[in-house]
């Protein structure tokens, strides 16, 4: 997914890796050079749709303007990074 507005520089990043854990969601996140953040995530799917949720509108300090979700073929990751 991509998620744009004010979303860096705001904790997006640490705050959707710990929301992905407390749901056994595993992938990645990572700042775009556009200003936006790219999350991947693999887990089951309500859990999934939770962190999609909690991605919609994110941390306190954040301003998300648009979330773009598009399916993806897993890719067997074992944890959560931040890139």
């Amino acid at each position: 997914m991509v998620v744009r507005g004010h979303v860096q520089g705001v904790f997006f990043r640490d705050s959707t890796r710990a929301e992905a854990e407390r749901r056994g969601v595993v992938g990645w996140v990572a700042n775009r050079p556009d200003g936006g953040v790219e999350v991947h995530l693999e887990g089951p799917a309500p859990a999934v749709a939770q962190v999609i949720d909690f991605c919609r509108s994110g941390p306190a300090s954040a301003r998300v303007d648009g979330v773009q979700v598009t399916e993806v073929a897993p890719r067997g990751f074992s944890e959560f990074q931040v890139r």
